[in-house]
């Protein structure tokens, strides 16, 4: 657990700072700044931030399921067909 609570941590601080450097972005370009092309830049670092995090979430759930899935159980012997050869 303490792997997926370091890369839960790590996404939450680099998708927090990159959204709010894109925040920033965008607002300087909107508001303060003549250049327009700041805008789009802002908003195109702020999706950016959202997919980062989005996909660090996605990847701890997945390792998470696959260590909790069903393995099954081993089989020592084969098991007999209905003719009683086995498979």
């Amino acid at each position: 657990m303490e792997s997926k609570g370091k890369m839960l941590n790590a996404v939450k601080y680099v998708g927090g700072t990159i959204l709010t450097l894109g925040m920033l972005i965008f607002l300087a370009g909107f508001f303060e700044s003549g250049y327009s092309v700041l805008t789009p830049v802002g908003i195109g670092t702020v999706f950016g931030a959202i997919f980062i995090f989005l996909m660090g979430v996605f990847f701890v759930a997945t390792e998470e399921m696959h260590e909790k899935t069903y393995k099954g159980i081993e089989v020592e012997a084969p098991i007999p067909t209905e003719k009683g050869a086995p498979l």
